[in-house]
Parts: structure tokens; sequence; C-alpha cells
């Protein structure tokens, strides 16, 4: 018999055989799954061999508020409540976290179940920096806002690591070119399946293959950090000046000096002019 209280439980992202045993026991015990889509919960509990006598709660963004309260309430009669998404690990891009907040405001016991994450696994395969990664999330579908997306992203000093679709991804890998340059980027998809595929190049040569190979499956792009050529002035300009709205000039020069590896000297030098404008 389980404690009552949120077990957040990560599924397969494709390979059935990915789920852990911790995983597996505590599904079987579990009286409540909250997901994102019941039919797809209930697939994998057959194709994993659990019983299908639970209570299958649809838990997604626009209920998301309201849910969170009712699955408390669940917990606090006694019930173990375990969290999965369509696939993968929950709370990665899917609805959950403002669940457990609500567990820890109201004293309510939460722990997770670790296994497959496609952010994680995608990076292990590309070859590109691990020391430093983000993940950003979707990209969004409009080009504005993809651009600004990109744009606010460009400067930092890490593995940039995004989910997309198959139909934007060629739009996305064109738009993405013009502002990340000649950056190294790899592309992975239906990770752990029959067909995985992770490929590996400029956005030219990835481009090419996705042009010449339709794109099919669930995407993660992954986009090498900036190297310290790819510094203009003009940007150091405007990070300066966001910057200096925010803190003091020797902070600030500091914490850009830090973050992109930039001349102490020259940055202090701008930062002085900025300051006098």
């Amino acid at each position: 018999m389980l404690r009552n209280g949120l077990y957040i439980i990560a599924t397969p992202i494709g390979n059935i055989q990915d789920i852990s045993a911790r995983a597996l026991e505590i599904l079987r015990l579990s009286e409540v799954i909250a997901c994102e889509d019941t039919r797809v919960a209930k697939k994998l509990f057959s194709l994993l061999g659990l019983p299908l006598s639970k209570k299958f709660i649809k838990y997604e963004d626009h209920s998301e508020e309201k849910q969170a309260q009712n699955l408390i309430d669940l917990i606090n009669s006694g019930a173990a409540v375990a969290l999965v998404s369509d696939a993968g690990s929950p709370l990665i891009s899917d609805p959950g976290y403002k669940l457990v907040r609500k567990c820890r405001k109201q004293n309510v016991y939460v722990t997770a179940v670790p296994g497959a994450c496609a952010v994680v696994t995608a990076l292990q395969l590309s070859g590109l920096p691990t020391n430093r990664f983000m993940f950003a999330g979707f990209i969004p579908n409009k080009d504005k806002a993809r651009s600004d997306l990109f744009n606010e992203l460009k400067n930092i000093d890490t593995t940039l690591i995004f989910y997309e679709t198959a139909p934007r991804l060629l739009k996305t890998l064109e738009q993405a070119a013009q502002i990340f340059g000649t950056r190294e980027i790899a592309v992975a998809r239906e990770l752990t399946k029959m067909y995985e595929e992770v490929v590996v190049g400029s956005f030219a040569e990835v481009t090419a293959h996705f042009i010449d190979n339709e794109p099919r499956g669930e995407f993660v792009l992954m986009i090498a950090p900036p190297t310290a050529h790819e510094f203009k002035i003009a940007d150091v300009r405007e990070i300066l000046q966001k910057r200096l709205t925010e803190t003091s000039l020797k902070t600030a020069v500091r914490e850009i000096c830090t973050q992109y590896g930039l001349n102490k000297n020259e940055v202090y030098a701008l930062a002085l002019e900025l300051k006098n404008e």
C-alpha cells in the first residue's frame, strides 16, 4: 500500500521497456492517475499490463488550477495520485508545476520517480556541449514570436534546446539560421523508437537533410553556444543598456564579462559611455 500523496512518474518516450520497476509498482498501486489524455494513459497501462480499474482524471493546462485542488482533496482523503504525461517526464513543457506548488503549500507529500526525458536523451546523443544547457520549451508558431525568442536567447553562453513539430521544422531552421548563423546544431527525432535519428551539422547541412527526407515525428532542436567572435559591439551595447537599468555599473560589467568572456576594460569603457549619454 502506498502512502497518500502525489507521485510524479516518468513514462517511456518511445521504447516501452524504458519504464522503471519502481514506476510500474507505483502505477500499479496508485488509486488515481492524473494525465494529459486519458486515452493515451489507458493505452500505456494496457501495454504495460497494468490494471485499468483506476480513476483516470484529465489534467491539462486550461483546467490545471481547478483540478489541482481536486487532486489534493483526493490525496487528503487517503488516495495515492500518480501524475503522468503522454510521454516522458511530467512538468517538462507539460502542466503540473501548479499542482506541486499547491501540494507544498498544503503540506501534501510529493515525490518523483525519474526516468525517460527527451531533453536529456537528445542532448546526450547530440555531441554538443553538455556542461551548461537551457531548455526553452516549444518554439512559437508565429514568425515574429519565433524570431523574438531566438534573438532573446542568442547571446546566452549555453547549449539551447527546443521542442519542435514536423510541419514547422524547416521554417524554424530557416529562421534560426538567420539569427544563429554558423553555429553547429543537432536535430533529434523519434528518440528510443525504431526510426530514431540524430542529424548534426550546420544549419545548411541539417536543412538539406530534411528537405531530402520529409520531417516526421517529434523533434528536439539543439543549438551550440556562441563563440567569442560572435559578439558584436551592438550586442554588448544592448545587453549593457538593459543591465545598467537594473544594477550598478560595476556589477553589470562584471556579470557581462564573466558570462560572455569579454575584455573587462573594453566593456567598462562602453558602460561609462552609455552611462554618460
